[in-house]
């Protein structure tokens, strides 16, 4: 066949056009549009070892579209893998596996594949929860280490830290001291009713404090556990007296600058808002602030001017804009896809939001209105995770051109 000079150009110009759009669509994975990775444990077992996984995605800086990394998932190094968080350098990952007992670090890579290092066991029983500040990594067990712990017959649960060395491995020679009961973890307990069995359910920590977030199963009342963090040891605060916050929490978390706390109770459908003062909580005028059914996770922005709740039975995501006294104000309720059991936001822009779906085995993705607060679902949203995501955590990616 023969072509004329026209057919040529045209045919040049097609040429160009596909290489373009090859070259469009291998940019997010080579990382020249990848804004951040976000890490997804999954808890339905897999693999001759019946471990969790972790789903590793991508957010593409222009439309914040969400899709895993070639080499994704990645074995979590555990069973029921359910809570996870990063080192402040974002060069390191930490799992927390449930079944097993155990914290697992990963090294994270450029490309942001995973590569396992360390495992350190956690003093307690069933781990649920953990946060980083600093150079410390801490993690609450649902039942302290007493031969008598089981789901048959629960005791209370504990509290446990480990400074985090150089190589972003845990200290495990040198666990946080609690020398007052000559152990390496703090009961969560209540005066005046030792008995009662308080189950943790989630921390936050900021540069000097943290905060644990707990579920009285004998009273049927939440309440916030404070320490000062201190030089491989953690102090009660306020005579070791919690705080009440509600009936049963579901998740915490602080603002950027460690002024404020929030909680969510999962059975009054609200969120707790405190005032912090010297590790002091005072609830903010207006607390309680209304969300929607079954709060089950909660994140807020790093303007600390946002906040967004994600409600587990109603499939919804609440928004909320935040006042200088910390006091919360609707900005919205956003649909997710079914069951978000866990909520993020991306570290480098600041910009897309995103949701683990429990029963859904999906990730859903959004665009935040800096000004408003509003949700707008990202490209084609939301996006296949493996079965029963349970936990998000997200590092930005070092080439990414900030906004």
């Amino acid at each position: 066949m023969k072509f004329n000079k026209s057919g040529q150009l045209l045919l040049v110009a097609a040429a160009s056009l596909g290489v373009a759009s090859l070259l469009t669509a291998c940019d997010q994975f080579t990382g020249s549009l990848t804004v951040d990775f976000v890490y997804v444990t999954s808890a339905r077992a897999a693999g001759p070892n019946q471990y969790g996984e972790v789903d590793v995605f991508e957010i593409n800086q222009e439309s914040g579209r969400m899709r895993q990394i070639p080499t994704s998932p990645f074995p979590s190094g555990g069973r029921n893998p359910v809570a996870e968080a990063t080192h402040p350098d974002e060069k390191t990952l930490y799992v927390v596996n449930r079944d097993d007992n155990t914290i697992v670090q990963f090294a994270i890579g450029t490309d942001g594949k995973l590569y396992p290092q360390n495992t350190v066991n956690t003093p307690g029983i069933f781990p649920v929860a953990t946060a980083v500040a600093g150079t410390n990594l801490f993690v609450a067990d649902t039942y302290e280490p007493l031969p008598t712990c089981s789901p048959a017959s629960p005791c209370t649960g504990s509290v446990a830290a480990w400074p985090i060395k150089a190589d972003d491995s845990l200290d495990r020679q040198n666990p946080f001291a609690n020398t007052d009961l000559g152990t390496n973890y703090w009961p969560l307990i209540v005066p005046g009713s030792k008995s009662d069995i308080v189950l943790p359910v989630a921390i936050a920590a900021t540069s000097s404090e943290i905060y644990v977030a707990a579920y009285d199963t004998t009273a049927n009342a939440g309440y916030v556990f404070a320490f000062a963090v201190g030089s491989n040891s953690l102090t009660p605060l306020n005579g070791g007296v919690p705080t009440p916050a509600g009936i049963h929490p579901s998740a915490i978390t602080a603002d950027p600058s460690g002024s404020h706390l929030y909680v969510t109770d999962q059975t009054s459908g609200n969120v707790h808002g405190f005032s912090i003062s010297g590790g002091a909580l005072t609830p903010i005028a207006g607390s309680p602030f209304v969300t929607g059914n079954a709060p089950s996770a909660i994140v807020v922005d790093k303007t600390g001017k946002l906040a967004y709740v994600a409600n587990s039975s109603d499939s919804t995501i609440s928004g909320f804009t935040i006042a200088a006294n910390g006091a919360l104000a609707s900005s919205g309720t956003f649909p997710s896809d079914t069951q978000p059991v866990a909520i993020g936001i991306d570290p480098a822009m600041n910009q897309y939001l995103f949701t683990a779906n429990f029963l859904a085995n999906t990730v859903s993705g959004y665009q935040i209105n800096a000004g408003s607060g509003a949700l707008l679902n990202s490209q084609f949203s939301p996006y296949t995770a493996n079965a029963n995501p349970t936990a998000v955590a997200a590092v930005s990616h070092a080439t990414v051109s900030k906004k």
